[in-house]
């Protein structure tokens, strides 16, 4: 393979001071029908008659249609058309009594589109992995519309995780046992180098079924192309599990015997009960089911997308997928079907028996602590080996209408890609915290030092424009007021089931405005609020409230957020990354974190500015800042003339 030049260096201008500017940034009518979602496996799938199944493979391949034995009744998938796409996916529920579609404009609509997350080059947007040199991204494309459908993988290389080039499709389905779709899939790769990428296909009758594939050339550190194991399926769904509950298989882990292994999501219809299948194989080929699941909650419902990996619980360095043994917890991450969230908890892993158990099964999967509390799904980690580096990414849908998605051509986006480490604070936590590497796109800043915001007021920030954001942030609050707080049973008081920004107590809300224009009839703030619990202790919240954030009525204006942990000596910290329509939030080190997907109409270009805000009724608060402005990434199609080499 030949060598390449370095494709990812831009065209730049500088500023007045000298810094670069790069403007990635296309017109809307160049980027029509763009939609973007991370490998989403099962989200949409057949509804099936409730009675257990049996699936023979042989049967499977012998009918090479993907057909199953005659007692089970699989009735036909509906179709998904405008009306049943993305707006059901990420925003129907919320848009009841609000259908008719606010007035857009091309102005506001070539706004939204993000300059520094990842984007295909069009349509609807898994497995990433570091491979000779190039981070890989394979991700869920449509290649022919802004809605759900006709679903290959997309494939993109970076050297950075934050420039990215696109390549061609690495998958399209055009075999029976994935004619419905080439859907979530995990790389693993071996000691000698090589890669085995197993992903969920759907077939002709949309059994859910798990297929081999592998590069043409493993010395093509671009792993252009791809083959299909010509024994596909290696894996169809065990007895007692629907043909549509079988999906998503996780990277694989070599044990002690000398196996490799893996889990793949489902569940059990007794109480709803979401699980993860555990599967052990020698060549990827064939495969042993383990007697018994890896673990499973009941309540919980169908879980997608499930990731299994260690953390050092003494180090900060990321750990390969492979390590067990002492200094280390395992966290068991699921997506759940029923809410479109992804919950994770830490645990212990016995090998012996392939079984995981949580350390507090009162915040086990599904039932305790989310990776982010704002709109994100499906997410994936892999090790970094390049950096020593646990690194996770996952998919942010669009909570407008899908009448706007369509006028606009695109959907959905990438967050940051983030690293994971042990909370060795309070010992039941992840944090996260956007990888080192987005830094590279900061340009000029400002800094604001102990600025006192009294109670009911709010300040503006001199900063030249707010759309592109990376914002440090620290909160003093003035502890004489805290006897004050209001007592609330925390059972019942949520971010969503409170009053939002506008409710006030004698601590909070407090925090920043970001995404408003200059009247504030727009505006979406990012804040703490401080709470007393039935037990007298203070309890701290941090919230997005988006009811304000557009004056649009087909846009979801939800209150998303939770109760963080703030242990003593600690101070109120913040990080906000601002790109266009999205806001991504970390909290006390990426304790908790909040994505939010906002669609202004007024706070947009050189009308979106930046404000300090103080709703509370006694306590006075003091904020410190660093605000960098923000470059574009560059992301663009691989260089055909150096593919042609």
């Amino acid at each position: 393979m030949s060598t390449f030049s370095d494709p990812l260096l831009p065209i730049s201008t500088t500023t007045n001071d000298g810094s670069p500017v790069t403007n990635c940034r296309r017109p809307i009518k160049q980027t029509l029908l763009i939609l973007t979602g991370l490998l989403l496996v099962g989200v949409f799938i057949a509804f099936i008659s409730d009675k257990a199944s049996v699936i023979n493979m042989d049967h499977l391949k012998r009918h090479n249609v993907g057909q199953i034995e005659q007692e089970i009744i699989i009735k036909p998938m509906e179709i998904r058309s405008v009306s049943a796409g993305v707006s059901e996916k990420s925003n129907g529920k919320f848009l009841l009594g609000q259908r008719e579609s606010y007035p857009w404009n091309n102005y506001m609509l070539s706004w939204q589109r993000t300059s520094f997350h990842f984007q295909p080059e069009k349509n609807w947007m898994n497995g990433p992995l570091f491979y000779k040199g190039w981070y890989h991204f394979f991700y869920q494309y449509n290649p022919n519309a802004a809605v759900w459908g006709n679903i290959v993988w997309g494939h993109a290389v970076s050297k950075d995780l934050i420039h990215w080039l696109h390549l061609p499709l690495a998958m399209v389905p055009d075999q029976w046992y994935d004619i419905n779709g080439v859907w979530t899939g995990s790389a693993t790769i071996l000691p000698d180098g090589k890669i085995y990428m197993l992903y969920t296909g759907s077939t002709k009758e949309f059994v859910q079924v798990q297929n081999l594939a592998y590069p043409v050339d493993h010395n093509d550190p671009l792993l252009l192309n791809w083959v299909k194991y010509s024994e596909n399926p290696v894996l169809v769904p065990p007895p007692g599990i629907k043909p549509t509950d079988f999906r998503d298989p996780t990277t694989a882990w070599y044990t002690k015997q000398g196996k490799w292994r893996l889990t793949i999501g489902s569940k059990n219809d007794i109480n709803r009960t979401g699980i993860a299948l555990v599967y052990d194989t020698e060549d990827f080929k064939t495969y042993e089911l383990l007697n018994d699941t890896m673990h499973g909650v009941p309540g919980t419902g169908m879980w997608e997308c499930v990731d299994f990996y260690p953390v050092s619980i003494s180090s900060e360095n990321g750990l390969d997928t492979s390590v067990n043994g002492d200094g280390v917890k395992h966290v068991m991450k699921a997506s759940l079907d029923d809410d479109r969230h992804d919950y994770y908890a830490l645990g212990t892993y016995y090998e012996e028996t392939g079984k995981w158990v949580p350390d507090n099964p009162e915040i086990d999967v599904g039932i305790g602590i989310r990776y982010d509390y704002g709109i994100f799904y499906a997410a994936k980690t892999f090790y970094d080996q390049n950096k020593g580096r646990r690194v996770l990414w996952g998919w942010i849908s669009e909570s407008d209408s899908e009448v706007a998605d369509v006028e606009k051509g695109w959907a959905s986006i990438q967050g940051i890609p983030r690293t994971v480490v042990f909370d060795k604070k309070t010992g039941t936590n992840l944090l996260q915290w956007p990888v080192n590497e987005v830094e590279s796109l900061r340009l000029s800043s400002k800094q604001f030092d102990k600025i006192e915001v009294k109670p009911g007021t709010v300040i503006p920030l001199d900063v030249p424009t707010a759309t592109q954001l990376d914002i440090i942030a620290e909160f003093e609050v003035d502890k004489s007021a805290l006897d004050n707080v209001t007592i609330f049973d925390e059972e019942e008081f949520s971010c969503n089931s409170s009053g939002g920004a506008a409710q006030r107590d004698a601590v909070g809300p407090f925090g920043l405005l970001v995404l408003a224009n200059k009247d504030l009839s727009e505006q979406t703030p990012v804040y703490f609020y401080i709470t007393k619990g039935s037990d007298g202790n203070l309890k701290t919240l941090f919230c997005t409230d988006q009811s304000r954030s557009s004056v649009a009525t087909d846009v979801n204006k939800q209150k998303y957020g939770s109760f963080v942990p703030v242990l003593k000596g600690e101070k109120l910290s913040l990080r906000t990354l601002v790109d266009h329509s999205i806001v991504e939030s970390f909290v006390q080190g990426g304790r908790s974190t909040i994505t939010a997907r906002v669609y202004p109409t007024k706070a947009i270009y050189g009308d979106a500015k930046l404000f300090l805000f103080n709703n509370a009724t006694e306590a006075s608060v003091t904020a410190s800042l660093k605000i960098w402005q923000m470059n574009s990434a560059f992301i663009r199609p691989f260089p055909v003339e150096e593919l042609k080499r």
